[in-house]
């Protein structure tokens, strides 16, 4: 196995691809007699062997539960546990680790907050200002709320290209805007928004923002108090950890002044018949046995990534959206969807007469795996008129290659339909 230190060393920028590729042994398979060419990693990444085994580690050595044992192995785990929160709270510099809530996904973070801040904060004709581009997550959990509350969703528009209608927004914040919360990079676009501008003019109006870095954390420096934001929440599974694992973060502020989510063990400080008083950040939203397998991988993938360097990550990805974006609009009857200036990581397209689930059945049988349909983003979809695209998506483990062997899977494409 390739040693993290080895990789950052094996360039000026700290980035080799070939080498990198050899720590994801998923990759090596091979697809309807073909290579594996992987390019669905905006629904989920690949694993690198350092998260693998830090997996295999805990449940090999140290599978206990957290907190309250006093026993060696729960020791271990706890420590283990909180030592990951602590990665993560410098991955994104929070101020402390009472601010890093762990949950199972960005959706139920962002389920977290509707739930607590949002039933605690609206009231009839109250607003919460969402965009046009964002994921279910995003919309639903706030549709829910807002239901309840007697409150309504307003939804910034965007352009055909797929970019944010920033002086729209502006006109959506007014006294009784209560929340926004925004997609930071786009899984069916690949936009890029300007989420730091965002977030000062809605403070500006004393409104908080709560930001969905799904995408965003696997492909970009995140740095919250730079943002300002008040809450940040994305997800492990992308970020090249493993499944079930999630991350809220939110100012310590806005935290304590929130009611649990959910009752349980771990997220109390005593409990009678007549009442009961709960824990301390974080843990007062941490119901139950955690995901602590999940948290020691996601710490993994959070230092692998980080020993790689952010910056190299985005040189790479950025260099080869270019030439993606310059292979597919070769083919023939191709139609990028989302042409935004600022955008990152996702390659969005049709082809004419041809259905997205056409396109990836075909391409699939060259080895070629991406993602088709409404992308969780079904009003988006219907703001472009379109039922569905295919979509390329990019990591830091992509070559340029691969984008040829899709391309060339796209031409035949076009000879089976045309």
């Amino acid at each position: 196995m390739t040693s993290i230190a080895s990789i950052a060393a094996a360039s000026p920028i700290g980035f080799n691809v070939r080498r990198i590729r050899e720590d994801f042994p998923i990759l090596r398979q091979t697809v309807h007699g073909k290579p594996l060419v992987y390019l669905d990693n905006a629904a989920t990444a690949q694993k690198p062997r350092a998260v693998l085994d830090a997996l295999m580690a805990y449940y090999n050595k140290d599978n206990a539960n957290v907190h309250r044992g006093v026993h060696l192995l729960s020791e271990r785990a706890t420590q283990a546990f909180e030592d990951a929160r602590a990665t993560v709270q410098r991955f994104i510099n929070a101020a402390s680790t009472r601010e890093i809530v762990f949950t199972r996904n960005a959706t139920e973070s962002i389920n977290l907050v509707a739930q607590t801040f949002g039933r605690t904060r609206l009231g009839p004709g109250d607003e919460v200002v969402i965009s046009a581009m964002e994921h279910h997550s995003n919309i639903v959990p706030w549709q829910m709320v807002c239901q309840e509350k007697g409150a309504s969703l307003r939804v910034i528009p965007i352009t055909d290209e797929g970019a944010l209608e920033l002086e729209a927004y502006e006109r959506l914040l007014g006294p009784h805007t209560r929340l926004v919360s925004i997609v930071h990079l786009s899984n069916a676009l690949g936009t890029v928004n300007p989420v730091q501008q965002m977030i000062a003019t809605a403070h500006r109006c004393g409104v908080p923002v709560l930001i969905d870095g799904s995408q965003a954390a696997s492909h970009m420096t995140v740095d919250v108090q730079a943002l300002d934001a008040d809450f940040y929440v994305f997800t492990g599974h992308k970020l090249y950890g493993p499944t079930g694992i999630g991350v809220l973060y939110g100012k310590e502020r806005l935290l304590q002044e929130m009611p649990p989510y959910q009752g349980g063990g771990d997220m109390i400080s005593s409990v009678t018949f007549e009442k009961t008083t709960y824990n301390a950040l974080p843990y007062k939203f941490e119901a139950g046995t955690p995901n602590i397998a999940g948290a020691v991988g996601l710490a993994a993938a959070v230092d692998y990534v980080t020993a790689i360097g952010m910056d190299a990550v985005m040189a790479h990805e950025r260099e080869l959206l270019a030439y993606g974006t310059a292979a597919l609009s070769g083919v023939p009857g191709l139609t990028l969807i989302g042409t935004a200036p600022e955008k990152a990581s996702v390659l969005s397209f049709v082809m004419d007469g041809v259905h997205p689930h056409d396109i990836g059945t075909v391409v699939d049988q060259a080895g070629v795996a991406i993602r088709t349909g409404h992308h969780c983003a079904q009003p988006l979809m219907q703001r472009l008129g379109i039922p569905a695209t295919a979509r390329a998506s990019l990591a830091l483990y992509n070559t340029r290659e691969e984008v040829d062997a899709l391309v060339a899977a796209l031409h035949k494409v076009r000879e089976l339909f045309t």
